[in-house]
């Protein structure tokens, strides 16, 4: 493994992140903090996506002097390792974090399969870890004293927005499918609790093999199930293609609700079998919180444009998620005014319901799960995504159901 794997396609430059640069006289080290990012495999888009927000937050932190500690501004240097979307290498690389980099706290990787081995390393180490993506609820039920969830939604809670805009649009039947993993089961398993309580039948609730590529088995078997709505959570590599799947296929449901079907970088790879999809998102030109803490979507924005004008796609709510996280960490080791692991898992627990950031309000349980920032949900229209629900931010009124393949321009 070589020591130090960056990520050089998303990297920004040094001077801007606060890397590679020696303290002045009389000044603190930098506040470093370890993560892994993955460069290849089935989290790399969202990975990379998310560690550009992280480097927003780092840029303008470091700006503004870093972070002080005891009297003294301290800058914030981003250590990052490649994990290759590989969980049986996540440990050993944020062993290599803590015990070779000397990192003082830890952002988790993307999503819960890689999150939930991090944990294990950075628990027994006894360092703390601040987690941007992972949502599963099996996380946060291991008894670690030292992980918090800044920004990402419990997976049990994360898919019912969803379930709610469906029933609101008259779905009475759902086929639910599910990659067998933490984050697509959880998240599953929520919305069909909802879908239950609302009255809503489920159909099918079935999980596919990670690696699956020919999905026109479970697509058959949802058809067949006489599902209003289709329901599929998959990574969004998965996602894609069972988007494509479907069109040439020729099934037609009323709705079919993706998770990732409103990131530009799936609106630009899916093109026409994008159109009308159902999706969510806490990251969007007409969703803009009050915000307490950080700068705000506009502001994120125009930084990221600064920061990364050569960036293949546009920041999407993975950038969000990891931006937002930064901002939280930063006010925790404010309040802390330590890095040792218990007193930033007891500021943080202090500032719950206190902090509002670009993804919107933070609030824990002791655990560090996160109940706040639910997504609004959207639908890609002819001429783009537009905000369905809830109510009080929607930008257009849902299509349900929605034109069959056959009658789309």
């Amino acid at each position: 493994m070589k020591r130090r794997a960056f990520i050089l396609s998303t990297a920004i430059p040094a001077a801007a992140a606060g890397l590679g640069i020696a303290p002045a006289r009389g000044q603190e080290g930098p506040i470093r903090i370890g993560m892994t990012v993955s460069s290849t495999g089935t989290f790399a888009l969202a990975a990379q996506s998310g560690l550009r927000g992280a480097e927003i937050w780092v840029d303008d932190v470091n700006s503004r002097g870093g972070i002080d500690i005891g009297g003294k501004k301290r800058k914030v240097e981003l250590v990052k390792l490649d994990d290759r979307s590989d969980k049986t290498t996540v440990p050993k690389v944020y062993e290599t974090l803590i015990k070779e980099e000397k990192v003082d706290l830890l952002f988790g990787p993307f999503g819960s399969t890689l999150t939930g081995a991090a944990a294990n390393a950075t628990e027994t180490a006894g360092k703390f870890m601040v987690i941007w993506s992972a949502s599963a609820d099996s996380i946060y039920a291991q008894g670690y004293k030292y992980i918090v969830s800044a920004t990402q939604i419990a997976g049990s809670l994360l898919g019912q927005p969803g379930v709610q805009a469906l029933h609101g649009m008259g779905a009475k039947k759902i086929a639910f499918a599910y990659v067998d993993e933490p984050f697509p089961a959880s998240l599953t398993a929520g919305a069909v609790e909802l879908a239950k309580k609302l009255g809503i039948e489920i159909t099918m609730n079935e999980k596919f093999a990670k690696g699956t590529k020919d999905f026109n088995i479970l697509i058959q078997k949802a058809r067949a199930s006489g599902a209003d709505a289709f329901y599929p959570t998959a990574y969004e590599g998965d996602q894609m293609t069972i988007a494509r799947q479907l069109r040439e296929a020729n099934v037609n449901f009323n709705a079919v609700y993706m998770v990732y079907a409103s990131q530009p970088q799936f609106l630009q790879q899916a093109g026409k079998d994008a159109l009308y999809l159902l999706s969510q998102t806490l990251l969007h030109e007409k969703i803009n919180w009050k915000v307490t803490h950080g700068l705000n979507r506009a502001q994120m924005m125009e930084r990221y444009n600064k920061l990364f004008p050569n960036a293949q796609y546009t920041a999407d709510f993975q950038t969000a998620l990891a931006y937002g996280a930064g901002v939280v960490t930063e006010e925790i080791i404010r309040t802390a005014q330590s890095l040792e692991a218990a007193k930033l898992k007891e500021a943080a627990l202090k500032l719950s319901d206190k902090i509002v950031t670009v993804t919107g309000e933070y609030q824990i349980d002791e655990t560090g799960k996160q109940f706040k920032n639910a997504f609004s949900i959207m639908q890609n229209m002819p001429d783009g995504p537009e905000v369905v629900f809830p109510p009080q931010v929607a930008t257009a009124k849902a299509v349900y159901p929605v034109p069959p393949y056959d009658k789309r321009k």
